[in-house]
């Protein structure tokens, strides 16, 4: 079993910056890939961003490129997401991905991003 652990969820106005971190512990040996994911209220969850733990190889929505940033400490089992220039249509629930070798998805319990204009 993995367990991920959020933080750095809140309130910003548009245009700032916010920075989620989330860790992981348990069975991350066989982790292939680690990542975001949100979901605003009415719409379904959408993928955010991901980082290949062996590599580091990154992938990200179109909608966030340019502006977000997910990176990885693997002595820490820990990926993080720095958000900058956010939009009001980037408020939303994001949750912590880990994808393991057999391709098992676990989650996190999500992290509240409210961007105000």
């Amino acid at each position: 079993q993995v367990q991920l652990v959020e933080s750095g969820g809140g309130l910003v106005q548009a245009g700032g910056s916010l920075r989620l971190s989330c860790a992981a512990s348990g069975r991350t040996t066989s982790s292939y890939a680690m990542g975001w994911f949100r979901q605003a209220p009415g719409k379904e969850r959408e993928f955010v961003a991901r980082i290949i733990w062996s590599g580091g190889l990154t992938n990200y929505a179109d909608s966030v490129k340019g502006r977000f940033t997910v990176s990885r400490d693997i002595a820490k089992n820990k990926v993080d997401l720095q958000m900058n220039s956010l939009k009001t249509e980037d408020t939303a629930v994001y949750y912590c991905n880990l994808q393991d070798n057999s391709g098992q998805h676990y989650w996190g319990q999500g992290t509240q991003v409210t961007v105000s204009s």
